[in-house]
């Protein structure tokens, strides 16, 4: 590495350190993406020193980084690390112009989430043998996972006292510990009162739990593990080969409602999403869904 840009990268280095106060690994991070771009330039007969890297510069750099296969995760990352690196030369007088300031982070494409459909959750709620021990209880779990769409935590640190069951509305604590009411329907409703009187009420309740609704056999919270490997060996029983998990309820339970027609922003406030783009992910899952609805509806494809 050329001496002037190891004096660049070390004063960098100090700036994140001390007056930026970040964590050992945030700073390394920084410098790793920075040496990225050294390494990359050291390539060129003439690598230009720092104070002479040009947007053309910056843009090849990316254009390698794309074809290197990096994940536009990865990619933006190492933006983010040069729009601090070369912010903070302008800052400190090192350069006239920031060469970074139009780079744009690549789009990151979502992973649609996987999706049980009605039929196939009841094949896996048909696997629950209900003369065995804590039956009850894994088909009320399930129920309330896609009557509500709980997160796993959710589902875990719900209370006997947050369900109320003449309004059919759950009280749920999400992230930030944001409280939100949730609907939940009759049928689950149903196991979750059967769960309390046919089993919850013969377990040795630990001191803390009294007010917990689901219990382990010892009478204490469920962990999120458990309810993990409940839901794996019942889609297994089932037959389903998807990758099945406490969230693809949560899923299921959001896509089901968007695909009958149910407003992108009710079905926000049902899952705790802060931010609406987080709950649109869902609507790239009903594209023929909604294809066929213009079709069907659309009165330039139904004129009489």
């Amino acid at each position: 590495m050329h001496r002037n840009w190891q004096i660049q990268i070390n004063g960098f280095r100090a700036y994140l350190k001390v007056e930026k106060n970040l964590s050992v690994h945030t700073v390394e991070a920084y410098i790793h993406d920075v040496s990225l771009l050294v390494e990359y330039l050291s390539m060129s007969a003439e690598p230009p020193l720092p104070s002479a890297v040009t947007a053309a510069d910056l843009q090849s750099f990316l254009k390698y980084l794309y074809e290197l296969g990096l994940e536009a995760s990865t990619q933006a990352r190492i933006i983010s690390g040069l729009h601090s690196f070369f912010g903070w030369m302008l800052m400190e007088g090192s350069l006239k112009h920031d060469p970074s300031v139009l780079l744009e982070n690549p789009r990151l494409s979502r992973k649609l989430p996987e999706v049980l459909s009605v039929e196939e959750i009841d094949q896996m709620i048909n696997q629950i043998d209900l003369s065995q021990p804590q039956a009850t209880r894994n088909r009320a779990m399930l129920e309330t996972l896609f009557a509500c769409g709980l997160r796993v935590s959710e589902l875990i640190d719900l209370h006997i006292s947050k369900v109320h069951v003449q309004e059919e509305f759950i009280s749920v604590v999400g992230k930030g510990n944001k409280e939100r009411l949730v609907p939940i329907g009759s049928e689950a409703l149903k196991w979750i009162q059967l769960y309390i009187k046919n089993e919850r009420i013969y377990l040795p309740i630990t001191k803390g739990a009294e007010d917990v609704l689901f219990l382990n056999r010892r009478g204490k919270k469920m962990s999120r593990q458990m309810v993990f490997y409940i839901i794996k060996n019942l889609a297994q029983a089932a037959g389903i080969h998807k990758n099945i998990s406490p969230h693809t309820f949560r899923h299921s339970f959001a896509t089901a409602l968007l695909h009958n027609g149910a407003h992108l922003r009710a079905v926000q406030e049902m899952l705790g999403h802060a931010s609406i783009t987080t709950t649109e992910i869902y609507t790239h899952i009903n594209k023929e869904f909604l294809r066929e609805t213009v079709l069907k509806y659309h009165p330039l494809y139904n004129k009489t």
